[in-house]
């Protein structure tokens, strides 16, 4: 069997975080969460280094997509986007969860009030 040329496959990675819910209720600035993805990261080990490799760009205020022409890891991703949220105190009611293989979905907690009702019905009758 002759050997076949075969030349390298260059990663095209492109991951979509969907932010679609607290964008709509006005508390969360998806201006602001872009500008910390192309802040914070990295490439080859620096900041600031994205140059053609990594592009981000926004689709309204629904969506933020990450396009990679390198390695790139979707878990990054998601550990940039829960490092965004605790730095504007957006922590503690949202989380984000994988819809796909290639996407994020930022999602409200399920906060129910029947917990509360229940253990103040339990201290009235102490």
């Amino acid at each position: 069997m002759p050997a076949k040329n075969v030349k390298a496959k260059r990663p095209n990675n492109r991951f979509v975080i969907d932010v679609s819910a607290p964008a709509t209720d006005k508390i969360f600035d998806v201006a602001a969460f872009e500008k910390f993805l192309h802040d914070r990261i990295k490439v080859q080990g620096r900041t600031n280094n994205l140059g053609d490799s990594v592009t981000i760009s926004r689709e309204g205020d629904e969506a933020v997509v990450v396009e990679a022409s390198i390695e790139f890891s979707k878990r990054y991703l998601k550990y940039l986007t829960k490092k965004f949220l605790k730095k504007n105190n957006l922590r503690d009611w949202l989380r984000v969860v994988a819809t796909d293989k290639n996407s994020y979905k930022l999602k409200y907690f399920n906060v129910s009030n029947q917990g509360d009702e229940e253990e103040s019905g339990d201290e009235e009758d102490e």
